[in-house]
């Protein structure tokens, strides 16, 4: 889909134009989050303004926000937040419903004495319900209920033992006593919050339809890799369950993403290729159900105490990735935005002592507004990726959540998951990520020639998946299983061991249904298909130098069963539409630097210049826009980059016409593809401006000042 408006109009309707374009704005591709109320200098100018947090002042703040021209929504947490009403009793904590570690210490929310995360019981559904009653009757395009979290090291308040006694009809066990009391545990967390958002979101429906609007109901949530990772339950991919369940906003960025991996023996953040698979998984959550998903980046994080320079390093890195899977093209592009225009961090990295600190950079700033406007333009049609070898993929399940605390926590590192997964993608093969639990879904399998299986870490929760996966295998495809048996979690009491009565494995159901032999060093072959074993525990692949190829001479195998070859470089590049993405890696096969020839314009420069060779190094990623793709394929004149929202482009005879919005204190740069040289230039209303004119190029350069409002800009050609 174009962004461009291709109308003739004369002079004296582009006002009329302008503002049919404003008013009829009901697309949703690009939100962000806000506690405070409309500012200028917060004005960025997305498509929807994420309203937080319900209380007296939630209708003034949605409606300032709806008068500079934003549709509204809500959010809030639901397993905490600004809740003290429902957390004290006469002054007293209702400590019982707080979760709960086994020396009875409370989790808290951050800092906060009477917030904390809590246990929800029918009494707190209860409250939530009524707490979304004022944003309904206000009207709001979608509520969004955040991280629904329940740490896998609680599970010792009362009101836990209470629903394990209400769910599994048996007395509660110490989650530490036993793999299958914390498995046990760990599933009782896992539905306990998707019956609550069930309740939730259920109810605001039925009240929408009471006063005959439409309010779309959406989760924002970490990936399961981060909620593995750090140790938490979450619903995730079950809550495609839900019949009133809209959406995911994927919470992915550099507070996450840089994570610690261990690669080749190496322990260190690696913030591209973390970020890829974090949202390459909250894609793989709905890419076969029809879902929404919203991409979240942070130009900074949630430690205060970085310098401005490392969190713009891993900003770029978040959003490279986040735009490497071409399916999603639905952003916020930050939350909290008075933290970014109005926050200080340190000029120096982790310094917490001295006190210097500043605002943000300008030219950081004119950054993240470029990014931004470019956000809004990712529903292309014409997509080409220059990388490995396509249509390999590695199954994960919402269990690795199952697994994650005392007595025997499956690896701290995710090996089960990196050990087989940056191997891969270190060599250019952009691995997809597929849920397990979505492989019931029509067509879940289909762009799959390669599939790497574990269940060392996770476990399948439904013997159905094996069906489908022997169905996708007898039709060709390959199944990489790894594995030796040795997680103490194939024990616990589920349907392959027939509620622990034996001592079968999942790998055992599915092999049986395979119909291959345990032990066999050849692949087997099944139907059209074939299956591997691999006889290795998946973490230990990630502590051995030789173990990232090993995994990709498995690959190699599986599709040469399959008549191809396994591709391998050392960098990814994707072209959508007009804009190039790419990374070079760190870690691969090679430290050759990667050149491209053209005529580019990178996002993150924020002059905007115009570049005929971008050379990435290791470690370097870049997005650029092609002025060459977009002069074959794009009607002139047209902005190529600006540093402002562009809205309402309008080409007349002689004449071309848009909008732009930016907050007040930023640059406005916007560079614009041309065929002749410029007449007249006029803003309307009037806002002094630079232009500069390049002839050999075909760009004109126009520089001004944001202005939290719709400045006109119509340029006439001599």
């Amino acid at each position: 889909m174009s962004r461009y408006l291709s109308v003739m109009a004369c002079a004296s309707c582009l006002a009329a134009a302008f503002a049919w374009a404003a008013e009829t704005n009901t697309t949703d591709y690009t939100c962000f989050q806000t506690a405070a109320p409309y500012a200028p200098e917060l004005d960025i100018a997305s498509d929807v303004a994420v309203v937080y947090g319900v209380n007296e002042t939630f209708a003034e703040r949605v409606a300032h926000w709806r008068e500079h021209g934003y549709t509204a929504a809500m959010m809030t947490g639901i397993s905490w937040g600004g809740y003290g009403d429902y957390y004290l009793v006469d002054g007293q904590l209702k400590r019982d419903e707080i979760q709960t570690v086994k020396n009875g210490d409370l989790l808290m929310h951050g800092n906060s004495t009477t917030v904390g995360y809590n246990v929800p019981s029918p009494a707190y559904v209860e409250y939530i319900k009524k707490l979304m009653d004022p944003a309904v009757d206000a009207g709001v395009s979608a509520i969004y209920l955040e991280e629904p979290e329940f740490w896998a090291r609680a599970g010792w308040s009362e009101g836990f033992k209470k629903e394990w006694l209400r769910f599994y009809g048996e007395p509660w066990q110490e989650p530490d006593s036993s793999p299958d009391a914390q498995y046990r545990a760990s599933k009782l967390k896992y539905e306990l919050y998707f019956n609550a958002l069930k309740d939730v979101f259920a109810h605001i429906k039925a009240r929408a339809r009471e006063k005959d609007i439409a309010i779309e109901c959406h989760v924002p949530t970490h990936s399961l890799i981060s909620y593995a990772h750090w140790a938490i339950v979450s619903p995730e991919s079950h809550l495609s369950d839900l019949p009133d369940f809209d959406g995911y906003i994927a919470q992915v960025w550099t507070g996450t993403a840089r994570t610690p991996n261990i690669y080749q023996g190496v322990a260190k953040e690696r913030t591209f290729e973390t970020a890829f698979f974090e949202y390459g998984q909250m894609w793989a959550m709905v890419r076969p159900t029809g879902r929404k998903v919203w991409f979240l980046a942070d130009p900074v994080e949630d430690n205060p105490n970085r310098s401005w320079n490392d969190y713009r390093a891993n900003y770029e890195r978040t959003i490279v990735a986040s735009l490497m899977w071409p399916g999603v093209f639905r952003y916020e592009v930050m939350p909290w935005p008075d933290r970014i225009f109005r926050g200080t961090y340190p000029k120096v990295d982790l310094d917490t002592q001295s006190g210097d600190r500043q605002g943000i950079p300008i030219d950081y700033a004119t950054e993240i507004l470029s990014v931004i406007n470019a956000l809004n333009d990712m529903r292309q049609e014409e997509v080409a990726f220059q990388c490995g070898s396509r249509g390999i993929g590695i199954l994960v399940s919402d269990t690795m959540m199952f697994q994650r605390a005392a007595p025997q926590p499956s690896d701290s590192a995710m090996g089960f998951f990196y050990g087989l997964a940056l191997p891969l993608l270190k060599a250019g093969v952009p691995l997809e990520v597929v849920q397990l639990e979505n492989v019931l879904q029509d067509g879940a399998l289909d762009d799959c020639r390669v599939l790497l299986l574990t269940y060392e870490g996770q476990k399948p929760l439904k013997p159905e998946y094996h069906a489908a996966i022997d169905q996708w295998v007898r039709s060709g495809g390959v199944l990489i299983c790894v594995g030796n048996g040795a997680d103490p979690y194939h024990g616990v009491r589920e349907w392959w061991n027939q509620q622990g009565k034996t001592d079968e494995t999942p790998y055992n159901h599915l092999f049986e249904i395979l119909g291959v032999r345990v032990g066999a060093p050849e692949p087997q072959p099944a139907g059209k298909g074939y299956v591997l074993l691999a006889g290795e525990h998946p973490a230990e692949l990630q502590h051995d130098p030789a173990g990232a190829e090993r995994v990709r001479q498995w690959v190699r195998t599986a599709l040469e069963l399959t008549g191809s070859t396994l591709d391998l470089q050392h960098y990814l590049l994707l072209h959508r539409g007009p804009y190039v993405l790419g990374t070079v890696f760190d870690e691969s096969i090679s430290r050759d630097p990667v050149q491209l020839d053209g005529a580019f314009v990178s996002l993150f420069d924020p002059a905007l210049a115009i570049q005929r060779r971008v050379t990435l190094h290791p470690g370097d990623v870049a997005l650029l826009y092609d002025l060459n793709w977009a002069r074959e394929h794009e009607p002139l004149p047209a902005v190529a980059a600006a540093s402002t929202r562009i809205r309402g482009e309008v080409r007349e005879d002689g004449a071309f016409s848009f909008l732009t919005r930016g907050p007040v204190g930023a640059v406005a740069r916007v560079e614009l593809l041309v065929t002749q040289a410029p007449g007249k230039i006029e803003l309307t209303p009037p806002v002094p401006f630079e232009q500069r004119y390049d002839a050999g190029d075909g760009a004109l350069f126009l520089t001004f000042e944001n202005a939290a409002e719709d400045i006109a800009v119509r340029i006439e050609f001599q």
